[in-house]
């Protein structure tokens, strides 16, 4: 079984989901460029390897060389989801000191915000806002524009995720996408959770429009939600 490798980013957190076999040759060669690629601009990692069949020797010197070279860059790598067998690999190895491994993904997030994870870059201190959207690109655009405006910006592509973030740190506001789709129950405690702060929603418009009036008709509506003066 081949080694994939499922991304995806919770706020300032990356977590990359393990499938498969970690192991000589291509796979731990996978891994090491995987993560060597993410260190680029992220500098919070979270491994979850509770779908990794086995691990050999070279695999878990994969490993090793990732926590390393993210921590080479003032940066962390934290493991979850450890299945037992490969937990025995790493106390057999003497190794459990060097990875900081947490039981689930909520529990390494919270791990990272709990003691101010690392950031991509350093951005001015103002109000909080949480973006969810399932489009990448449309996360992308308004992290960026709103980090240039003075807003502390943390992006997720769904709802489950959002609510992790929400119980790690508190936000000003939400920016929500169209059509985010979840289990009934899932939609249900994410309501209830913004129940008690503005929420921006961004149309099915706001992608396809026009970047710049897009942009500025943003940053309008968030300014008048949270009572500050709109960005030049």
């Amino acid at each position: 079984m081949r080694l994939s490798l499922e991304t995806r980013d919770v706020g300032r957190v990356t977590i990359v989901r393990c499938s498969g076999r970690i192991v000589a040759g291509g796979e731990s060669e996978a891994l090491r460029s995987h993560v060597a690629w993410l260190l680029r601009d992220r500098r919070s990692i979270v491994l979850h390897l509770g779908d990794v069949a086995f691990i050999d020797s070279s695999g878990l010197g994969a490993m090793v060389r990732a926590v390393t070279s993210t921590r080479q860059v003032h940066g962390d790598l934290k493991l979850c989801g450890v299945p037992e067998h490969v937990n025995k690999v790493l106390q057999l190895s003497h190794l459990t000191k060097l990875f900081d491994a947490r039981e689930s993904e909520d529990d390494a997030v919270a791990a990272f915000y709990s003691k101010q994870a690392p950031k991509e870059q350093s951005v001015p201190t103002g109000h909080c806002v949480l973006c969810v959207d399932r489009n990448a690109d449309v996360l992308t655009y308004v992290r960026e524009l709103l980090r240039r405006a003075g807003y502390d910006v943390h992006t997720t592509n769904n709802l489950r995720d959002a609510l992790i973030l929400m119980r790690v740190t508190k936000f000003d506001l939400v920016l929500l996408g169209a059509e985010m789709n979840a289990s009934p129950a899932t939609q249900k405690t994410f309501q209830d959770t913004c129940a008690a702060m503005p929420v921006v929603e961004l149309g099915h418009e706001f992608s396809t429009a026009e970047a710049g009036e897009a942009a500025a008709g943003l940053l309008e509506q968030i300014a008048a939600r949270l009572g500050r003066p709109a960005a030049s």
